[in-house]
């Protein structure tokens, strides 16, 4: 079974075949939406909408716990999670994809564990890779398969949001080595691997990050809105494709 986080852009996987609601309680209140299962190209799929049905669920608001502990209890244990981003690097223009291999932390005030000595006994994760490596290269398969080129590999930059950033702290995390930058990928990363579900990024670049490219001056929001509506009827056709990889 494999579960499917939509990020902005993506609320919904249209081609899911007899699809179902599951409204779900946990023990760290509720996801951010109910649940829905179906099947894709014969393979079972668990989709939440990370942001909420209606996109209304700002990023440093979001109940990761709620929501990695909802799709585990539905029996998922791989995760493909979607999220836009900014790029960062040359070469990362919008529209670009990139299946990220690395993570830095800039949020805070999160909850960030399921191992707070609380609710969970006290317990230490190895994080060193934190990103699925077999569930990677289903994505840079399927991309390719559909004519796509996603990059492999790249530093994500979780910021806290939901602004966006300045020109200074993208040239920071420029320095720090960061790619990419977006707002949800953290604790969410992390979160999956305590509970031992195996977690991909899949991202798609809506925007020059702040002061790169185009957006010296500014970044405009009409544009990144775009960007992301095209973007995600490629996605759709890679979620697909990994599905089929499933399916043999």
């Amino acid at each position: 079974m494999i579960g499917i986080i939509g990020g902005s852009g993506l609320n919904r996987i249209a081609e899911l075949v007899t699809p179902r609601r599951v409204v779900m309680a946990t023990p760290y209140g509720e996801p951010s939406a109910a649940l829905t299962v179906g099947s894709l190209h014969g393979v079972e799929v668990v989709f939440l909408a990370r942001h909420g049905d209606g996109h209304t669920i700002a990023p440093h608001r979001i109940n990761y716990r709620a929501n990695i502990w909802a799709l585990h209890a539905q029996g998922v244990r791989e995760v493909i999670a979607v999220t836009t981003v900014g790029g960062i690097r040359e070469g990362l223009d919008p529209g670009a994809l990139v299946a990220p291999d690395q993570i830095i932390d800039y949020t805070h005030g999160r909850e960030s564990t399921f191992f707070d000595g609380v609710a969970q006994p006290l317990q230490h994760i190895d994080f060193t890779r934190p990103f699925h490596g077999p569930m990677r290269s289903r994505l840079l398969q399927a991309g390719a398969a559909a004519g796509e080129v996603l990059r492999d590999g790249g530093v994500y930059g979780a910021t806290q949001g939901p602004r966006l950033e300045t020109a200074a702290e993208i040239e920071r995390m420029a320095r720090d080595g960061a790619d990419v930058v977006g707002m949800t990928g953290m604790p969410e990363a992390a979160l999956a691997r305590e509970i031992g579900i195996d977690y991909a990024m899949l991202c798609v670049v809506v925007n020059a990050a702040a002061g790169r490219g185009s957006n010296i001056e500014g970044v405009a929001m009409a544009e990144i809105t775009a960007v992301a509506e095209a973007a995600m009827r490629r996605v759709a056709i890679i979620l697909g494709g990994v599905a089929q990889r499933y399916g043999r």
